[in-house]
Order: structure tokens, then C-alpha cells, then sequence
């Protein structure tokens, strides 16, 4: 399993390179009060990263810790037992 992990980070780190390199054109950010400067892949790659790394809090919040509070709750109350014999 690792190994599959480590092929799958290669191949990430390639096509992020390939990316780069394949959009050099010249580009400019403009957040409103400022302005960076950048190529167009750099700033392909950062806007990817930013909605996983969002993407991922999302999914955090509002499924994960929700879940992670509920498996305290049982866990400290005791889990229901069922008496129906199944």
C-alpha cells in the first residue's frame, strides 16, 4: 500500500510540473488591494491546491467532527444494546 501511495505522489508531482512548465505565459492576480505577479501555471496549481485544501475543511466540518462528537457521545453513554435477537 505505501508503494501505491508513492507512485500516486510522483505522478501528482509530474503532471504539476508538466502543468508549469507547459503554461508559462505571464499572468497577474488581482486579490483587490494587490496584485501578484505570476506565471499562468503557478497560478493554475496554487488555485487547485487552495479548493482541495478548502474542499477538504469543508468535508472536515461538516461531515467528519460532527461523526467524531456523536462516536464520543456513544462511546461515553454506553452503546444502545439491541433485544430484538438479530
Amino acid at each position: 500500500m505505501p508503494m501505491i501511495r508513492l507512485l500516486i505522489a510522483f505522478a501528482c508531482i509530474a503532471l504539476g510540473a508538466i502543468v508549469g512548465a507547459l503554461n508559462r505565459q505571464a499572468a497577474v492576480v488581482d486579490l483587490g488591494g494587490a496584485q501578484i505577479p505570476t506565471t499562468l501555471g503557478i497560478a493554475l496549481l496554487v488555485a487547485l491546491l487552495l479548493g482541495v485544501l478548502l474542499g477538504g475543511a469543508a468535508i472536515a466540518v461538516s461531515v467528519v467532527w460532527p461523526l467524531r462528537r456523536r462516536l464520543a457521545r456513544i462511546e461515553r453513554h454506553g452503546a444502545p444494546t439491541s433485544t430484538n435477537g438479530a
